[in-house]
């Protein structure tokens, strides 16, 4: 379009107090960034805008993408009243704020910023997707009202304890991995929850799972988990990941009977003898075992554990021959 027709935003990577050499520069330091008025999506990803301004003509776009910028503030879109997504991942955001009027946002991304507090989102009701990873948030709160969120991405942050999700009962995902969480609690209500990340915490045991009857994946790796335990009401899971935790048996999980993928490397089996105990489990067809004691230095230790878990189709990072001499596994995989 042409610039009479079209909304211009001034980007610099300088701050205010830079302003008067920038301007002395301005050929090298500004960037004018052009944008179509009618305009449904507009992609603004590392463009070195530092404020956001400019706005005032894009009254159609649907789909906002600012990633990887230099913004500190939420300002000036509250008029973007169209907008369904808004991308502010990887910038330099210290407070949630003037998103009131956007009540028509399903996704929001505030991941990779500097944010302490989750605030000023009750009016964003319609709101299904929200990622805040990689901030400093210390707790889950103020979200109570956002119902119809599917995906809650709180990973990275520095959150103890997990609260304030009774209300979200639409959950199907939900990832907490990296924080300081001690004890897996208060998740009853979300009896529609498939997807569960709990990995890199300091959880010690496996609790609280009694009515997540859907739950598809579990991830709890990188954790103080001695026993495989409290699975019995979560026989749909598929994918189990307990890497990198204190287990000694492969107890507890033969009930299990859609399991698919078995994570268990780098804990504590100390004999060949545990894969006796899940031989029954015929639709396991993926297993990580390297770096356990058992493993680590038994000679030849693949082939043994194929002679006794013939179905899989994968070990470790490795194809097994199964999968290789079938050509419908490979296609369909």
């Amino acid at each position: 379009p042409s610039s009479t027709n079209a909304t211009t935003i001034l980007s610099t990577n300088e701050d205010n107090s830079t302003k008067d050499d920038r301007t002395k520069q301005e050929d090298e330091t500004t960037e004018v960034i052009v944008l179509d008025p009618e305009a449904t999506v507009v992609e603004l990803t590392a463009s070195r805008i530092g404020v956001l301004e400019g706005f005032d003509n894009l009254r159609k776009v649907e789909n906002l993408n600012l990633r990887q910028n230099l913004i500190k503030k939420i300002e000036n879109i509250s008029h973007l009243t169209l907008l369904q997504q808004l991308e502010l991942y990887d910038n330099q955001i210290t407070k949630i704020e003037n998103l009131d009027s956007l009540i028509n946002l399903t996704r929001l991304d505030l991941s990779f910023n500097r944010l302490t507090i989750i605030e000023n989102l009750s009016t964003l009701t319609n709101l299904t997707e929200l990622f805040l990873v990689h901030n400093r948030i210390s707790k889950i709160d103020n979200i109570q009202l956002l119902t119809k969120l599917r995906i809650l991405e709180l990973g990275d942050n520095l959150i103890k304890k997990i609260e304030n999700l009774d209300t979200l009962t639409d959950l199907e995902e939900i990832h907490l991995g990296k924080n300081k969480i001690k004890k897996i609690e208060n998740l009853s209500s979300l009896n529609k929850l498939k997807i569960l990340g709990l990995g890199a915490n300091k959880i010690v045991k496996i609790e609280g799972f009694e009515q997540l009857t859907t739950l598809e994946q579990l991830f709890l790796s990188e954790n103080q988990i001695t026993t495989i335990e409290n699975l019995e009401n979560n026989s749909k899971i598929l994918l189990l990941d307990l890497a990198q935790n204190k287990i000694e048996h492969l107890d507890n999980l033969t009930h299990l009977t859609n399991l698919e993928e078995l994570w268990i490397n780098d804990n504590k089996l100390n004999s060949m003898d545990e894969l006796t105990k899940i031989e029954s489990m015929l639709q396991l067809k993926c297993i990580y075992l390297e770096s356990n004691p058992a493993f680590r230095l038994e000679e030849n230790y693949r082939a043994k554990v194929l002679l006794k878990l013939p179905q899989l189709r994968q070990l470790n990072a490795t194809e097994t021959r199964r999968q290789l001499d079938d050509p419908l596994a490979v296609e369909t995989q």
